[in-house]
């Protein structure tokens, strides 16, 4: 019970700064929220989508699952998606994996235990799609990196490939879907290459950044942000 206390207490401090730093905050939070951003993000406690970018509440909207995975029969995650792009007119979606990822690892091993092993199936699936780039990979730490970075690519094209984005298409609305992948190691960000902004792009933009990724080390930093 001490511990729950805590977060109370921690939450007072947090609410009271935040009024002293800006009186109206709570007043105009209340009112409405107008975020440009839709994270699609890994569960993961180390990988909060806020912090991560710097951005305040009401800035991002955020959907979390572990390994940060888009499926068709995901009613929680196809709802999310609809809500950001047809009522709150999201202008960019971020699909953002990361290295270190325990799904991700316990789908390339097989050592998902219970329930959580058919939802890794989705990453079961990308790795055996991808298994001689993988096979290509000198140690098995370089291949689940790389399976992070397949898997964020492969949720990019899942997210495009959705009715909700495909409409929002058609009717000329602006929205791109970006494939990022967070570096727990350094706290950087870093960009897959994959941003695809119509319909016609999906196709030939994932076979250019998948190609991309195959010939550049794991854990490039050359692509990280700024």
């Amino acid at each position: 019970m001490r511990i729950l206390n805590e977060l109370f207490k921690r939450n007072r401090e947090w609410a009271e700064r935040i009024k002293a730093e800006d009186p109206g905050f709570f007043e105009r939070l209340s009112a409405q929220q107008t975020p440009d951003y839709l994270w699609i993000g890994c569960a993961d406690s180390r990988v909060p989508a806020n912090q991560i970018v710097d951005l305040m509440p009401g800035e991002v909207f955020v959907h979390r699952n572990i390994a940060n995975v888009v499926v068709h029969t995901d009613i929680n995650c196809l709802s999310v998606l609809q809500f950001a792009v047809d009522v709150l007119k999201v202008k960019h979606i971020m699909v953002v994996g990361h290295y270190g990822c325990g799904g991700v690892k316990a789908a390339y091993d097989d050592s998902a235990p219970g329930l959580i092993s058919h939802w890794l199936r989705h990453i079961q699936d990308v790795r055996d799609q991808h298994q001689p780039l993988l096979d290509s990979l000198d140690s098995e730490q370089d291949r689940i990196d790389r399976l992070c970075e397949l898997n964020v690519l492969e949720q990019v094209r899942h997210v495009s490939q959705t009715e909700t984005l495909r409409n929002a298409w058609r009717r000329g609305q602006p929205v791109s879907i970006h494939g990022w992948i967070y570096d727990l190691q350094d706290g950087r960000l870093r960009d897959t290459g994959l941003c695809i902004t119509d319909e016609q792009e999906r196709a030939p933009l994932y076979r250019e950044s998948l190609n991309a990724i195959s010939k550049r080390p794991v854990r490039d930093t050359s692509v990280s942000s700024g």
